[in-house]
């Protein structure tokens, strides 16, 4: 895994003779595209109003996805391509812990949250590539390694599975509430999910 991950990252990097315009735009987006992406979740908030709660609860994630790859990385320490002297950095940043990458862990996140979500489906492929194009970035500049990223995807998967699952849990509980002969999935008078798409 060392070795596809060294040769994946030397072919992404920008390395020692970047080409300018590719570097300008790699710089963007590995210093905005999380910046973005919390863009697209705020404008959800505004726009979306029957899915506030469920925006709130995957802004909530995001800052809980935060902390959970920060921990990690601080627990590992393992140190990123700059720090080993297999590229430039260019762009400023410390040298704490790479792995998991916290960008990649909330923006995939919040990514996979919105594909959880039918009304807010149609923006989920645009933050998906959104994600992904600021993975990449983060590489070509220097400050992480592709495995950083594909651990963020994963961790991402982890904690939007359990969204999934809580989503699940709520749906069936409150879609199915106790009538006089039990439970019963006929019972016109359920009170609606506010996970439920209207």
């Amino acid at each position: 895994m060392n070795a596809l991950n060294l040769t994946l990252f030397q072919w992404l990097t920008a390395g020692s003779q970047p080409t300018p315009w590719v570097l300008s735009v790699a710089s963007a987006f590995a210093l905005w595209g999380s910046w973005l992406c919390a863009g697209v979740l705020v404008v959800a908030l505004w726009r979306h109003r029957a899915d506030r709660a469920y925006l709130c609860i995957v802004a909530a994630l995001a800052g809980f996805a935060s902390m959970a790859s920060h921990a990690i990385a601080l627990s590992l320490n393992a140190p990123r391509p700059f720090m080993l002297g297999l590229a430039p950095s260019y762009i400023e940043h410390a040298g704490r812990g790479s792995l998991p990458s916290t960008h990649a862990t909330v923006m995939f996140m919040v990514a996979l949250a919105f594909l959880l979500r039918p009304s807010l489906r149609r923006l989920s492929v645009p933050l998906l590539l959104l994600a992904a194009i600021t993975g990449w970035a983060r590489v070509y500049v220097g400050v992480h390694f592709p495995l950083d990223i594909a651990a963020g995807l994963l961790l991402a998967v982890a904690i939007a599975g359990l969204l999934a699952a809580a989503q699940w849990i709520g749906h069936r509980l409150i879609s199915f509430p106790a009538s006089h002969a039990g439970r019963t999935r006929d019972d016109k008078t359920a009170a609606a999910s506010f996970w439920r798409h209207p």
